[in-house]
């Protein structure tokens, strides 16, 4: 008897369709290996209707296109600890929906997770293909293959608003998960949004008439607002850039000061010490005459070496002994270059927290681990990030810290430690994939959000 004559077989890749929920087509990610299928959410927002636990969510159908959004409403049947492919484990609330793939329909219970960052909006796992299909991984879309006019026909064309602020993002790179965000964030709420690459604008200094530019000319003097997320190598031109929008009267998320004083790391520490805010013992010196003083200074080693000028987790290097100390802190000063030595907090355990702060309250809070094998976590590294509940300390940290240099908006990085939380710096241009990933928040339309707040702009 042949088992599988009853079974249709589909590819690695298949569309997918729930019409319940208003999803006309999915394209999905067939993995037997998952047990569970899972669809991307976000907004996820739990109530209750006749005493029954209902979720509302909102899904990005199209595989990058986060423009196109469909609102869905679906009784709860479950919450399931899943462990990701990247190793996040969280807590997903789980639904049942009929799938519709080709001729058929059947019903299927999906994982809420936000799946933004990933290739695909859903994945197709092993429960819901169990006595029904077969899987062909050399093949793709064997249930028929949708085209993009066809999806663009499904969807409907997206109406903007021709009425919103006109905002400007200066960056470096637009392509970045956090700029397509802030971009498609700002387009969604109504707004007019344009890309700007730092290195391709520039000013005219006048006293009665400040100007900027853009390539090819085009003069930028309509602007209601500029998100500023200048990254560390462009910080003395971003930061130029960012003043002259600000004689021309343009609000900016983040201002010249403020970004200047997060990027001097010596300087934001000093500024943090002013003002009450706690840091692990650090030392600073210029003459690698006085290097075994500066590793007493902060309690011998094991210690961290961290360069004034790295970002992302570059430049920070772990002395386990005196002796490799000195070695990492002697070859940095040959160089030339300016570095900080900090006490080791060994109770960390690889992990400190991310907390994102926009306009004075932390909306957004994450523990990263560092990968195996590190000291230190980092998402760019292999790290990983999980979502936690921060104390009200570390809340009212954050939220000084961000305050003290102006930030409007901030990542403020925490570590926990045996005399309390302890504030490691403050980040001026903030990532969001990560956070966004592991909380499922949108992180982007709060900025949006905060900026309509600061210019009192209303629909």
């Amino acid at each position: 008897m042949n088992i599988s004559a009853n079974k249709k077989t589909i590819g690695s890749e298949e569309w997918c369709s729930f019409p319940a929920l208003g999803l006309h087509a999915i394209r999905a990610r067939v993995d037997s290996g998952a047990k569970t299928s899972s669809i991307q959410a976000f907004n996820i927002q739990n109530f209750h209707r006749d005493g029954v636990s209902w979720v509302s969510f909102e899904v990005h159908p199209i595989q990058k296109n986060r423009r196109t959004v469909v609102r869905c409403e679906r009784a709860v049947i479950d919450k399931r600890v899943i462990k990701s492919s990247t190793g996040l484990t969280e807590t997903r609330y789980v639904v049942s929906a009929p799938l519709k793939l080709g001729d058929e329909l059947w019903e299927i219970e999906l994982t809420l997770a936000n799946r933004d960052s990933m290739g695909f909006r859903m994945l197709l796992g092993r429960e819901a293909m169990n006595g029904r299909l077969i899987v062909d991984p050399a093949e793709v879309c064997l249930m028929g293959d949708i085209t993009d006019e066809k999806i663009s026909e499904l969807y409907g064309k997206k109406k903007t608003t021709k009425n919103g602020l006109n905002i400007a993002l200066l960056a470096s790179n637009e392509e970045l998960y956090s700029n397509q965000r802030i971009l498609e964030a700002a387009e969604q709420r109504g707004h007019n949004i344009i890309f700007l690459n730092v290195m391709q604008c520039y000013m005219k200094l006048d006293a009665t008439k400040p100007e900027a530019h853009y390539r090819g000319g085009k003069l930028l003097g309509n602007l209601d607002a500029v998100i500023t997320r200048i990254k560390p190598s462009a910080t003395f031109y971003g930061t130029a850039l960012a003043r002259q929008f600000e004689s021309m009267g343009v609000y900016t998320t983040n201002t010249s000061t403020a970004i200047s004083q997060s990027r001097d790391k010596l300087f934001s520490l000093q500024l943090m010490l002013k003002n009450g805010i706690n840091i692990p013992t650090s030392g600073f010196a210029n003459s690698p005459i006085d290097t075994k003083d500066l590793i007493n200074m902060v309690g011998g080693a094991p210690l961290i070496v961290k360069l004034l000028t790295g970002s992302q987790g570059r430049g920070v290097v772990l002395a386990e002994t005196q002796k490799a100390a000195e070695s990492v802190i002697n070859a940095f000063k040959s160089l030339r270059a300016n570095l900080l030595v900090q006490k080791f907090i060994k109770e960390a355990n690889g992990k400190d927290l991310r907390c994102f702060v926009i306009n004075g309250k932390v909306v957004a809070s994450i523990e990263r681990s560092a990968a195996p094998g590190e000291f230190r976590a980092n998402l760019h590294q292999g790290g990983t990030a999980s979502v936690v509940k921060i104390t009200m300390e570390e809340k009212m940290l954050a939220i000084k810290a961000a305050k003290v240099l102006g930030l409007q908006v901030a990542g403020v990085d925490i570590i926990r430690s045996k005399s309390g939380p302890l504030l490691l710096e403050v980040n001026s241009s903030p990532g969001l994939e990560g956070i966004e990933s592991a909380t499922g928040q949108d992180i982007a339309g709060m900025i949006i959000a905060s900026i309509e707040k600061k210019l009192n702009w209303q629909i």
